[in-house]
């Protein structure tokens, strides 16, 4: 049985927890708690409702972080989790800090932000806060909830310095890193802050080299690779991750012809966008790219996204 991950979209440009159909769908409960916890984020103080206060000089353990043993081994036991999307763009950092905080407290499975410098809706200038560094930040000032990017851009990061930074998080979060990928794809963000922008193919060659030279280094002494986009040698990032051997390694990947592929082979995680027709179509070809790669299919979890914009009807 395919296991499947959903992450809900609690609004885009700004408009904190206001727009009252972009969370109440989220999981049960929310719009019940939604009013509280925005009473008490603006100092009521009066605690979120299912809160329990923590006791003086308690710390309660961390979650219990899964392993990855290899590529192909099963992550994750349950069938269906749920993620909210936070998307830390056109809104203060207090803002943000409450959204983790707020899907933290109500139990969500996991919190996602996304890789990009500027925001990526509405119009003109505004706030955006760095994907990684907002991960760290978030592993701070939560304490159960996983945590990670949709996607973290290729292009953004050398892969030695990326499975560095993944390293810190994982440490940071006592293990609750998911450390996605892909090959990243906003144009316009590339030539505005002067990033390097490759064309399609040599962009997914690129890619998929840094795939093997993230889960190479995250594992392996004295790691060398010599590709034509990077290389390293000799190479050993220390302390290994807390989630042996590496976090569950997404990847973002709609492209019938390298990218999926490139998911089949690697990813302990393969996340797309589209309709459900078009979600079952673009799983049986993942799994078909599995079992090319001598994986077993039903070793990959699904994750796709919603967007909750419509009336309750709708959606």
């Amino acid at each position: 049985m395919f296991r499947y991950e959903l992450h809900l979209d609690a609004g885009d440009v700004g408009e904190g927890l206001e727009r009252t159909h972009n969370v109440q769908c989220g999981e049960t409960g929310i719009e019940r708690q939604r009013n509280l916890h925005t009473e008490h984020r603006l100092g009521s103080g009066r605690p979120a409702q299912g809160h329990v206060p923590r006791r003086r000089g308690h710390t309660p353990p961390r979650p219990r972080a899964p392993t990855v043993p290899r590529v192909g081994t099963p992550c994750y036991a349950c069938v269906m989790r749920f993620g909210l999307d936070i998307a830390q763009q056109r809104m203060t950092w207090t803002e943000n800090a409450d959204r983790a905080r707020f899907a933290d407290q109500l139990g969500f499975d996991g919190i996602w932000g996304f890789d990009h410098f500027q925001p990526m809706y509405g119009d003109g200038p505004g706030e955006c806060f760095e994907a990684m560094t907002t991960l760290a930040a978030w592993s701070g000032i939560t304490e159960k909830v996983r945590l990670g990017v949709l996607v973290a851009g290729m292009t953004y990061r050398h892969p030695s310095v990326f499975a560095a930074e993944a390293l810190t998080i994982d440490h940071a979060s006592g293990g609750r890193l998911e450390l996605s990928y892909g090959a990243a794809w906003f144009d316009p963000e590339h030539r505005s802050l002067g990033i390097p922008f490759p064309a399609l193919k040599a962009r997914v060659d690129a890619f998929e080299e840094a795939v093997q030279i993230v889960r190479g280094l995250l594992t392996t002494d004295n790691f060398t690779f010599a590709g034509e986009h990077f290389q390293v040698e000799d190479a050993t990032l220390l302390p290994r991750a807390v989630q042996a051997p590496h976090p569950p390694i997404w990847i973002g990947a709609s492209g019938e012809q390298r990218m999926m592929p490139i998911a089949g082979r690697y990813a302990d995680v393969w996340h797309c966008f589209g309709s459900p027709k078009v979600l079952k179509e673009k799983s049986d070809r993942i799994s078909e790219h599995a079992a090319a790669a001598g994986r077993d299919p039903n070793t990959i979890l699904r994750a796709a996204s919603l967007s909750l914009e419509n009336d309750l009807d709708t959606i």
